[in-house]
């Protein structure tokens, strides 16, 4: 099978080729502009503003091109400013020129961290590659370090920066790069849920346990993050969510899960727990469009809150590789809804996702239930095998491909002249709050 990186290399030809004449484009502009969508056929799709370089949207109303058009964007979520038309008129050769001079000029003293969603052409400078908390968890393990450049989004630059030391600076080189999961539970709205459920259910019940445990997906801001510290709660990720719910069952009756629905759901459902028992919490209704009486039957109480990229996933789609491939290995991650994730042959977390791929044997045909950055990526790693994405229609975490070389290249630079540009700051009292939660979860091993 042609693999997605053949696929889309084909599909760049072909736009080049569809282009009118009269539509011409500067040199840097074709430099920079590059497919990152198309369909399994090889036609292009999704979102025609996707191409452009991320300056060129990065102000305008939403979260950019590729997104979904339902993904509010809080009122007070940061923009990028301008960037210097040195960067943004630079070719491909010029940035990695600049990016590969700066950071031997910065030494040691600056770290790249790379998400394994984020493009290759950020990738290949990064020093450590790996999952939201395991960037987080270098960021803390590396106290030589003055700054690091978090290649992510928003609240996951906020995590390493609880993380790290006082003195050394976190840096988003995009502060357009947020996230639609992340925004759907703001503080203001677990607050008042929060008041909701305590006063229908109280704080303590008869058996001394907590009525309810607030329980936050590492998805989510340091606000949040904070208001479980505060309030008996505690973090997760997708690998060790099973062993946080535990952790948080032996405290208290029920739990109260954000932003992402469908984590909390899928890891809920592995423990025996039925969906009867896990009502949704829509923040614009009362009591979350529920009866006192379901709050009060629920084990889970599940926010209203999603990924835009893994809700793509059908069960269609893994009945359409199951009939071209019959041995085909479905692997999805379980923020994908739960009829996916039952239809899988197995669902994890990323870093679960690499080491299937990783041990597999040679000539196995897998396809994944994730973002194609990561798939692409793993697909050029083993070409051995046979890996593609189930969404016939490949969508980026739109968000997190706004960190563009030429935003890394001037970061760097700004750091080499003295400056410390888009830096990330947790206020005190909300990174301690934080920490708390963090660190139960780092107790609760799985």
């Amino acid at each position: 099978m042609t693999s997605v990186y053949e696929l889309i290399s084909e599909a760049a030809e072909r736009e080049r080729e569809m282009r009118p004449a009269s539509a011409p484009t500067s040199p840097a502009a074709r430099s920079h502009r590059r497919p990152i969508a198309l369909r399994a056929t090889g036609s292009s799709s999704c979102d025609s503003d996707l191409s452009q370089d991320p300056w060129q949207v990065d102000r305008a109303p939403g979260y950019g091109p590729g997104a979904s058009t339902i993904d509010p964007v809080p009122e007070h979520s940061p923009r990028q400013g301008p960037l210097p038309e040195r960067y943004t008129a630079a070719s491909d050769d010029q940035l990695a020129d600049w990016i590969t001079a700066a950071r031997e000029a910065l030494g040691p003293r600056v770290q790249i961290l790379g998400h394994f969603y984020q493009r290759d052409e950020i990738v290949q400078y990064a020093d450590f590659v790996g999952d939201s908390f395991m960037l987080a968890q270098a960021a803390k393990s590396s106290p030589e370090a003055e700054a690091f450049v978090f290649c992510g989004v928003h609240f996951m630059a906020e995590t390493a920066d609880i993380l790290s030391g006082r003195d050394q600076a976190v840096i988003l080189p995009n502060l357009a790069a947020g996230c639609s999961m992340a925004d759907m539970a703001t503080i203001d709205q677990v607050e008042a849920c929060w008041r909701d459920l305590m006063a229908a259910l109280g704080t303590t019940a008869e058996d001394g346990r907590r009525t309810v445990i607030p329980v936050t997906y590492m998805n989510s801001s340091a606000a949040i993050k904070a208001f479980c510290g505060r309030n008996g709660g505690i973090v997760c990720t997708s690998s060790n969510a099973r062993a946080v719910l535990e952790w948080a069952f032996e405290r208290g009756q029920r739990v109260v899960f954000f932003p992402d629905q469908h984590l909390g759901r899928n890891t809920a459902k592995a423990m025996g727990i039925d969906e009867a028992e896990m009502p949704l919490w829509r923040p614009h209704l009362p009591l979350g469009g529920n009866t006192e009486q379901q709050v009060r039957d629920a084990r889970v109480i599940l926010w209203n809150g999603f990924c835009s990229v893994h809700k793509r996933f059908t069960v269609a789609q893994i009945e359409r590789a199951r009939a071209e491939f019959p041995d085909v290995r479905v692997i999805v991650h379980p923020e994908c809804p739960a009829s996916v994730v039952e239809a899988a042959d197995g669902a994890g977390s990323t870093e679960y996702i690499r080491r299937e791929i990783e041990q597999a044997a040679p000539g196995s045909v897998i396809a994944v239930g994730t973002e194609i950055n990561l798939v692409n990526r793993l697909q050029q790693q083993r070409p051995d095998l046979t890996i593609f994405c189930l969404d016939p229609v490949v969508c980026p975490c739109s968000t997190m491909y706004r960190i563009h070389p030429a935003y890394l290249a001037w970061t760097l630079e700004a750091l080499l002249d003295g400056s410390t540009p888009n830096r990330i700051s947790v206020p005190d009292g909300v990174a301690d709050d934080s920490r708390v939660a963090l660190e139960r979860m780092l107790a609760a091993k799985p």
